[in-house]
């Protein structure tokens, strides 16, 4: 408004800053921190994948290389790659991990160069990650239960897929692409962060009482 009472329409005009426009969504769900998380997860899993196809690789020039993460006999990568859960579709899968993590970093890359997604590309990113995240739990219970060796590198991956899974599932929450009561959106955005530390805490007791005789020689 001017002095004379009329609008001014060069303010008028002026885009609505993100930050206005995001003011109920939790914080990590915003545009901008979201697309850090997206790139700061993505980067760990592909790297952790990337070393773990570089092994693979390594390996078959050579039967008899010693793998970097070869600790013990209960924390082998290379064991663990002779097993046929390592090759479930018939080729190693950090190759997937590879692939997958790399859209991850590519959409967090775009969306910081400022790209915008439809909510159909959101849910198809919802798709995959969680079928990525079905996948980690299959290998996390066949490393405790029938292969019994931990592979560091996988663990990584693990690591990796815990936040991206939980947070992209409640950003996707509060953002309305996987439609929910109110109820349970607001439960979800506040519990976020306490679910990827519970579930944290719940890997790592199953890893620890799996293990616990092995490691302590008892």
């Amino acid at each position: 408004m001017t002095t004379s009472g009329t609008v001014d329409r060069s303010r008028a005009s002026e885009p609505i800053p993100e930050s206005a426009t995001e003011t109920h969504l939790p914080a990590f769900a915003r545009h901008r921190p979201f697309a850090i998380l997206l790139l700061v997860t993505g980067v760990i899993g592909w790297i952790a994948s990337g070393i773990l196809v570089l092994e693979r690789l390594t390996l078959y020039r050579d039967p008899g290389h010693v793998t970097s993460c070869d600790i013990n006999p209960w924390v082998s990568c290379g064991q663990v790659m002779g097993t046929w859960q390592s090759e479930l579709l018939g080729f190693p899968n950090p190759l997937i991990g590879i692939v997958a993590f790399a859209v991850v970093i590519t959409t967090a890359m775009a969306a910081l160069s400022g790209a915008r997604f439809g909510r159909w590309y959101w849910a198809g990113l919802q798709v995959g990650v969680t079928a990525g995240a079905v996948f980690v739990v299959w290998l996390w219970s066949q490393a405790l239960f029938s292969i019994y060796i931990l592979c560091l590198y996988c663990m990584i991956v693990w690591a990796a897929m815990i936040p991206l899974t939980i947070l992209l599932t409640v950003r996707n929450l509060a953002h309305g692409v996987i439609p929910a009561p109110a109820g349970l959106v607001r439960f979800a955005a506040d519990w976020a962060w306490t679910l990827v530390s519970i579930t944290y805490v719940a890997v790592a007791a199953s890893v620890f009482f799996r293990f616990f005789s092995a490691f302590t020689g008892l």
